[in-house]
């Protein structure tokens, strides 16, 4: 019987009219039939398993597409900080790379728009820092990405320093991993010394021209590239700054 059909029941003094039930009832409406008609405790947590393997697998799928609501406008990440330090070994180590605040800064608003937060956990296993994001969606789904490396003691730092050092690069990377985006240009941490051309004059020009035409605050501007200048931006993340400035036109 159709959940829209209705049994009819004649008696002798009236006519009367029942609503039959949903053919297709929930699990917890089986379950409060059940207990209504003094149901026996196994048949109870079967119907309680079955309704909580139901809810896991819808907030999942709710997971899921918010994930690729998300990844039809992902956020462009670019490097915003050059380092240098003199190695132990007498060499100079000199890179750039995208600041943990600043990938924070370009996901955490696009994530919210579809329901996720993340969060890390952190641990120190046999001597060495692992850290877990974690991702979690309005529905209750969530998802877990691990990394793990030795503590950071480049450039001369002190043994807490080495392990703050490890988590905010774990951090980083581990919200990356769990989005499955990549910074525009990807960064080498230090493993290379990479050549680093800035703007030219032409394309300083053109950047000047677009913060004025979108109405940008420059100085902010600035300080959410993490410089003082526009002759710091790297050539190779020219593209990407000129994106984030139309982007501030779209809107």
């Amino acid at each position: 019987m159709e959940a829209s059909q209705i049994a009819v029941i004649e008696s002798p003094r009236k006519r009367d009219v029942i609503t039959a039930p949903p053919t297709a009832a929930t699990p917890m409406e089986l379950l409060r039939l059940v207990v209504a008609q003094g149901g026996d405790i196994e048949k109870m947590k079967q119907l309680m398993e079955l309704s909580e393997r139901l809810e896991a697998n819808q907030a999942r799928k709710a997971f899921v597409t918010a994930m690729a609501e998300f990844k039809t406008s992902p956020p462009e990440i670019i490097k915003n900080k050059h380092v240098k330090y003199h190695t132990q070994k007498g060499t100079t180590t000199e890179y750039d790379h995208a600041t943990l605040d600043a990938v924070c800064d370009a996901v955490i608003e696009g994530l919210s728009n579809v329901g996720i937060t993340h969060d890390w956990e952190t641990e120190q296993p046999n001597g060495k820092v692992r850290v877990t994001c974690v991702l979690t969606h309005v529905a209750g789904h969530s998802k877990r990405t691990s990394l793990e490396s030795a503590p950071d003691d480049s450039g001369g730092k002190n043994s807490i320093q080495a392990i703050a050092s490890a988590v905010s690069y774990l951090e980083r990377y581990t919200l990356l991993a769990a989005t499955g985006l990549a910074v525009k240009g990807m960064d080498n941490d230090g493993r290379t010394t990479e050549r680093r051309d800035t703007l030219n004059a032409e394309q300083i020009a053109n950047i000047e021209a677009l913060i004025s035409e979108v109405g940008a605050d420059k100085r902010r501007f600035l300080n959410y590239l993490k410089i003082s200048s526009l002759e710091e931006i790297l050539a190779c993340n020219y593209s990407a700054v000129v994106k984030m400035l139309e982007a501030k036109r779209a809107r």
